[in-house]
């Protein structure tokens, strides 16, 4: 049976990338030596039907390291990705705040990694955890970081996928979601304007912080704009950085 779990690097960190096809999936795979999660968009298919069967291809040539995505965190996209969850139980699963309990009941365990998508609010300690499909398109939901991270522990959440970072431009609020995740014994995705520059400086805030598990994601900075690939080199970059995180965090 595939492992439900990720491949952390030295038990902390794993990268989170785009794979654009079965083939530079597995390209990726190699290259970050295994310690990676390779998103597959779901909005990318008109069916379930199509979803489940390219994804299982996905999951047969990375050892099950997918990471089945929404599609630019649509919300749009919540229900479907609960349903593939459910049928293909891959290492990991991308929700919106309100889409994360049914993922996790359809999914039977507790292993694979469900993220709650919450948003950078422009006050330090808040997070906006307004993100479903109705709900964000009203008023922002401003709470306390850590209620938020009680509420999806409620739900049975793994971590906060805090989105859209935009690099380093809420640097303050992240490092108190960060010190947040690290008091209540949960994991932290950092997401949004992650590239090659600010990569080691965004994942050491969440490592000094004392986050248990780490996983960063890299999108666009990373992608062949003529290809549509995430460039296997700059992912063996990424997790040269890695490994020199880990090892000044020991």
């Amino acid at each position: 049976m595939m492992s439900l779990t990720p491949n952390y690097l030295e038990d902390r960190i794993c990268l989170n990338v785009l794979a654009n096809s079965v083939e530079n999936a597995k390209e990726c795979y190699e290259a970050a030596e295994g310690h990676i999660l390779l998103g597959v968009l779901s909005k990318n298919y008109p069916s379930d039907d199509e979803a489940i069967a390219d994804m299982k291809k996905y999951q047969e040539a990375t050892n099950n390291a997918l990471s089945i995505g929404l599609g630019a965190g649509d919300p749009n996209q919540s229900q479907m990705v609960t349903r593939l969850a459910q049928v293909l139980q891959p290492q990991h699963v991308n929700q919106v705040f309100t889409g994360v309990g049914a993922s996790r009941a359809v999914l039977g365990q507790s292993e694979t990694i469900v993220n709650g998508l919450v948003s950078p609010t422009g006050k330090e300690g808040y997070v906006n955890l307004a993100t479903g499909p109705l709900s964000s398109q009203g008023p922002a939901a401003m709470v306390p970081i850590e209620t938020a991270i009680r509420l999806l522990q409620d739900m049975g959440g793994s971590s906060i996928k805090y989105f859209p970072m935009k690099g380093l431009a809420h640097k303050k609020e992240y490092e108190a979601v960060a010190a947040a995740c690290a008091a209540f014994d949960f994991y932290l995705e950092p997401t949004g304007g992650i590239d090659l520059t600010n990569f080691e400086e965004i994942v050491q805030i969440a490592v000094d912080a004392g986050v248990k598990k780490i996983i960063p994601h890299v999108y666009s900075s990373i992608i062949d704009p003529e290809t549509g690939d995430t460039r296997p080199q700059e992912v063996r970059q990424l997790l040269d950085m890695m490994k020199n995180l880990v090892k000044t965090g020991e």
